[in-house]
C-alpha cells in the first residue's frame, strides 16, 4: 500500500477522496478522516497563508506516512494539505486512514495528524482583517506534547 500525499492549492473533495479510497474494496472496515479548518481567530483574521518548499515537503509527509504503515495495519492512506491563502471556515488538510478495523484508523490518522501540526515543513501566517499580515504563527506546546506520544 502506498500513501497518497499531495499539496495543492486547491481545497478538496472529503467525500470524493474517500470514495476513491475505498472503491473496489471490501476489505476495508473502517475508514477514519480528519479535516482541518482554518478558524477565524476571534473574528480578527482575513486569511492564513501556508508556505512550503515544493518536493521538500512532500517527500517528508511521504516519509511519516510509510512509518505509519510500519506501525499500523493500514489498506489505505491520504494526506492532502494546502498551501496558498486559506480563508476562515475552509479546508487546510485532509487524513484520511483506512484498515480493517477501526483502533488501526483512529491511531494511524492521529499518528500523522500530530505529525503534520508540529514538524511537517509548512509555515503559517495571518493576514488580519484590518489588513496587516501578522507575524509567523508558532508551534503550540499542546501539539508538541500530543506528537510526543508517538516517540
Amino acid at each position: 500500500m502506498t500513501p497518497i500525499i499531495r499539496i495543492q492549492r486547491e481545497d478538496f473533495d472529503l467525500s470524493a477522496e474517500i470514495a476513491a479510497l475505498t472503491a473496489g474494496r471490501s476489505d476495508i472496515g473502517a475508514v477514519v478522516s480528519f479535516s482541518g479548518l482554518c478558524r477565524d481567530e476571534g473574528g480578527r483574521l482575513k486569511a492564513l497563508e501556508l508556505e512550503h518548499y515544493p518536493g521538500m515537503a512532500e517527500a517528508e509527509i511521504a516519509r511519516v506516512a510509510e512509518e505509519a504503515t510500519r506501525r499500523w495495519p493500514l489498506l489505505g492512506l491520504v494526506a492532502i494539505h494546502r498551501h496558498g491563502l486559506v480563508a476562515p471556515g475552509e479546508q487546510i488538510v485532509l487524513v484520511i486512514a483506512a484498515s480493517a478495523h477501526r483502533r488501526a484508523a483512529f491511531e494511524a490518522a492521529e499518528f500523522l495528524m500530530d505529525y503534520l501540526k508540529t514538524r511537517a515543513p509548512f509555515w503559517k501566517r495571518e493576514h488580519l482583517l484590518d489588513g496587516t499580515i501578522g507575524g509567523w504563527v508558532e508551534a503550540k506546546d499542546a501539539d508538541d506534547r500530543a506528537a510526543q506520544r508517538w516517540e
